[in-house]
């Protein structure tokens, strides 16, 4: 009984350690995507001003906590997602998943606030790209043995 409660906690430490990494590289990449809205998207496409916020505002610190929280709820699906197995339809799909459903609700919320589509386009595609740049850390992570994939076997 010793030996499963072992694997378990050391399962969940696994995953914390992928949560943990996808959260910075959520965070990091919103920011990154919030500087480039404010500075080029916003500045020199009128149709696109909306995506402009006012940095390090509550607002923008409160996104940013959520792009961490969903980083977090990500790596440690995605370490779930992938197991051991190499499919890159089962990677492929636990971006799309994690990226769509954040960009559709964005559209969602957009349409019926503004009514202009374009804009939350531009933040799905955002969101799909930052759950992928997650993957490709945790792939990373992953192949260099600092985050061992969920085996599904206790020993």
């Amino acid at each position: 009984m010793n030996n499963i409660s072992d694997n378990l906690m050391a399962e969940r430490l696994e995953s914390i350690k992928a949560g943990i990494l996808a959260a910075l590289c959520l965070f990091s990449t919103f920011l990154i995507t919030s500087l480039m809205n404010n500075l080029v998207l916003a500045k020199y496409f009128p149709e696109f001003r909306t995506l402009g916020v006012e940095l390090f505002n509550l607002q923008f610190l409160l996104s940013g906590a959520i792009a961490s929280f969903s980083g977090l709820l990500f790596g440690v699906t995605y370490r779930y997602i992938i197991r051991q197995d190499q499919n890159p339809h089962l990677k492929a799909g636990g971006v799309l998943a994690f990226g769509l459903v954040r960009g559709l609700a964005q559209i969602d919320v957009g349409v019926a606030c503004t009514g202009d589509v374009l804009p939350f386009v531009v933040l799905t595609f955002e969101g799909v790209v930052w759950f992928e740049i997650a993957a490709i850390a945790l792939d990373a992570a992953i192949q260099a043995g600092w985050v061992k994939p969920f085996s599904s076997k206790f020993k």
